[in-house]
């Protein structure tokens, strides 16, 4: 089982730990492009603060951001699933999840970043600001300049088992699952039921989506379960009390979009 999670665009500060050592990163094969993004984002921080923060979609409050970009190199770095907080990390809970739970999670959760790619929570990583949607000056938007990279390590990552996509649309912009592994991926769908003049009426949800995924995932490592395929996902998430509303894509070759339904939002 593979999980695609979206980072956060908040994150913890570095800590006391050693420098970056971007060799030891996951997905070595990202190596090139990594090195790529950071070299541009630390030359545009370090240089014009003003336009470092238009690029990046800075606001004035956040004019700090800028120069921890420019230190990057230096910056001490911690675990990927200590530096990402948020509501989905905060609902996944890592850092209390049972052992097994927690082994679990270092093999099957998968980060997308826009300066890094893709990291592991084990992966050791400064706190950093660059979104999947920010247009670097010599290297255009992300989400579209990780694509060939993405095409080139992600099929070995995602193994042979369940992929579960739950990265939000600019992050899954980077690597489109295809062929068979589009096949056994499935994407979620938080949605919050109400009874409104004794009729159902259905609306996504923003905050309480993020906070669903977390604790559907938290669920998962939880229990131990490897859900081979979307089917036995439905199944496995079912078991655990969900209300799921799953169909099979007419095409083999195609994610199957599961609805999570809630009826209180928290």
């Amino acid at each position: 089982m593979l999980v695609l999670l979206p980072p956060s665009e908040g994150k913890a500060a570095g800590g006391s730990g050693g420098p970056l050592d971007a060799e030891g990163l996951s997905l070595p094969g990202l190596a090139a492009a990594r090195a790529a993004v950071l070299e541009e984002l630390v030359d545009l921080c370090v240089g014009d603060e003003d336009k470092a923060r238009e690029v990046l979609g800075l606001s004035e409050g956040l004019r700090g951001e800028v120069a921890k970009n420019a230190g990057l190199r230096s910056a001490a770095a911690r675990p990927a699933g200590e530096i990402y907080t948020g509501v989905l990390y905060d609902a996944l809970g890592l850092a209390d999840l049972t052992p097994a739970a927690r082994a679990l999670a270092d093999r099957s959760l998968l980060a997308f970043s826009g300066l890094w790619g893709a990291v592991r929570m084990t992966d050791r990583i400064p706190s950093y600001r660059c979104s999947m949607g920010v247009k670097l000056p010599g290297l255009g938007g992300l989400g579209a300049y990780w694509r060939g990279p993405m095409a080139e390590v992600m099929p070995e990552a995602a193994g042979t088992g369940l992929v579960l996509d739950l990265r939000s649309a600019a992050y899954g912009a980077a690597w489109k699952p295809k062929g068979e592994v589009a096949g056994r991926t499935a994407t979620v769908r938080v949605l919050h039921a109400q009874v409104v003049d004794g009729v159902e009426k259905r609306s996504v949800v923003s905050h309480f989506n993020k906070a669903t995924k977390g604790r559907l995932v938290r669920d998962l490592l939880l229990t131990g379960a490897i859900p081979a395929d979307p089917a036995e996902l439905v199944t496995a998430l079912r078991d655990l009390g969900y209300a799921v509303e799953a169909e099979r894509p007419a095409k083999p070759a195609k994610a199957w979009p599961l609805d999570v339904i809630v009826t209180h939002i928290h």
